[in-house]
């Protein structure tokens, strides 16, 4: 089904300004649709088969867009903060200009993969907790993690707050006075795998998302940095929970 929509919005949401600086735009006689210079900026266009242009440029109109981040330490998975810098605050004016929010958050001293978006529906389909989405955290825990903490994952641990976690999977790589491990999880409670560990008396002293349901952080990422999802990797994210039902 063709989309209808405004001008200003079109421009507005390809980045070119707010709404009044698209109309100033528009009444300069910038903006051409279909090779017409046009002064209107209420009018409205099919996007599917009009083109609009700006100082003779095609635009492309995209509504959605998908970004990977990976996630530093110091910054808050927010969209706007007045004390603190946030990880739209990471992103150019070009990605700014689509309302792009976190989806889920990360804590300030977490680092990883981050999904950011302006696309409302899937965000609340990932983070759904019928949808059971899988998220898998690279961890240093201070203390000897065993097997037995292996086992009392599987079963759901039961928090400071008397709530017992859903099963999650614990991956032993290094069992020591700093072990390493991977940890997956289907909930997102807060603080929830620092609280897990607090509940075995072991402490999470460094921790990274390394995904979120089929789809990992491309680790050739730098910390800070961010790129768009492939189409591929969109049709990846959203097979997690059957997502394309949509």
């Amino acid at each position: 089904m063709s989309k209808i929509l405004r001008l200003d919005k079109i421009l507005s949401n390809m980045g070119h300004g707010s709404r009044k600086e698209v109309k100033q735009l528009i009444k300069e006689g910038a903006v051409e649709v279909d090779g017409k210079v046009v002064k209107d900026s209420s009018i409205q266009l099919n996007i599917d088969n009009q083109q609009v242009s700006v100082f003779g440029k095609a635009l492309i109109y995209r509504e959605f867009v998908y970004l990977m981040m990976n996630k530093p330490q110091g910054v808050i998975s927010a969209t706007e903060d007045a004390r603190e810098k946030t990880v739209v605050d990471l992103l150019s004016d070009e990605y700014k200009a689509f309302d792009v929010a976190p989806v889920g958050r990360l804590d300030k001293d977490t680092e990883g993969f981050l999904l950011l978006t302006n696309d409302g529906q899937l965000a609340h389909q990932l983070l759904s907790p019928k949808k059971h989405i899988p998220k898998t955290y690279f961890a240093r825990i201070s203390g000897s993690v065993t097997m037995a903490d292996s086992e009392e994952f599987k079963n759901g641990v039961v928090l400071d707050d008397g709530y017992k976690t859903l099963p999650a999977e614990l991956l032993i790589h290094i069992s020591d006075e700093i072990s390493e491990i991977n940890i997956t999880i289907y909930e997102g409670k807060f603080h929830q795998i620092k609280r897990m560990f607090e509940a075995v008396g072991k402490k999470v002293v460094y921790l990274k998302r390394v995904s979120m349901g089929k789809l990992s952080l491309d680790e050739s990422l730098e910390l800070g940095q961010y790129r768009e999802l492939t189409a591929g990797e969109l049709e990846t994210l959203k097979s997690s929970g059957d997502l394309n039902d949509r």
